[in-house]
């Protein structure tokens, strides 16, 4: 069996920036263990499935080790294959997946994702919190993500988790954010527990942080930048119970898997 894949950077517009994600568009689902071990073998923070299922898309996402219930990235990655090598001819895209329905847009160069909006509960500040990421936090708060807000850019440049202990706490991951100096906010992004010490850019976790800076700011319209070595910029608006999160995707490499 033989199986065409597409390397996608996405949230940029050059190769070498944002959240590389690995694309496979299938007849028809391979086995869990066999999509699981074709992530591991890629080794990059995401890899995603899609299999046509009607008009739309099922969609789902593998890291190294594990599957995850959403993925913005891989999403926006899947939706650019689709678009640029399928040729797909349509302005939008339809998917569904563990969370439910999402799709993602075509405006100009700019592609859109419409994924639901999440709204964390406050936790409190702990010691352990502090700990795990060796910060000091000004408000943590929670969904299926710890979400810790810091006090400035410099200090979200600067946090040095402890990656065993922050695997040991009981979220899928982190996101450190605090106001930018030349965007709206910025984060970082944790999840050793899931086999991603930093993930690059993670247009999923954005669904928590819209929300809660669109509450802050006054505003639905935002800028952020993930602000990880790679570094990506995401365009951001807050639509009821839903948002939106615009980037760039570029292609940087095409292939076969051979599997015998």
């Amino acid at each position: 069996m033989q199986l065409e894949f597409h390397q996608v950077d996405a949230f940029s517009d050059r190769p070498f920036g944002g959240n590389p994600a690995m694309v496979y568009r299938l007849d028809a689902w391979l086995a869990d263990e066999l999509m699981q071990k074709i992530a591991a073998e890629h080794n990059l923070a995401e890899t995603a499935f899609v299999v046509r299922e009607g008009q739309g898309w099922h969609i789902r996402w593998f890291t190294p080790t594990t599957e995850v219930p959403l993925c913005g990235h891989a999403t926006l990655a899947s939706a650019y294959v689709l678009f640029e090598i399928y040729k797909e001819p349509v302005e939008r895209l339809d998917f569904t997946c563990q969370s439910g329905p999402l799709s993602v847009s075509r405006d100009g160069g700019r592609l859109w994702l419409d994924f639901p909006a999440i709204v964390p509960s406050e936790i409190g500040v702990s010691l352990e919190v502090e700990h795990a990421l060796g910060v000091e936090a000004i408000d943590v708060l929670g969904s299926n993500e710890l979400f810790v807000v810091l006090g400035s850019e410099q200090a979200v440049l600067d946090c040095k988790p402890d990656m065993v202990a922050l695997a040991k706490l009981p979220w899928l991951g982190a996101i450190v954010t605090a106001r930018g100096t030349q965007h709206d906010f910025v984060s970082r992004y944790f999840a050793p527990a899931i086999g991603i010490n930093e993930d690059p850019v993670t247009g999923s976790t954005h669904c928590c942080l819209i929300p809660y800076w669109s509450a802050r700011l006054g505003k639905s319209n935002l800028t952020a930048y993930q602000c990880s070595a790679r570094g990506g910029e995401l365009f951001c608006r807050l639509e009821g119970e839903r948002v939106k999160i615009g980037g760039n995707a570029t292609l940087v490499a095409s292939g076969t898997l051979r599997l015998g």
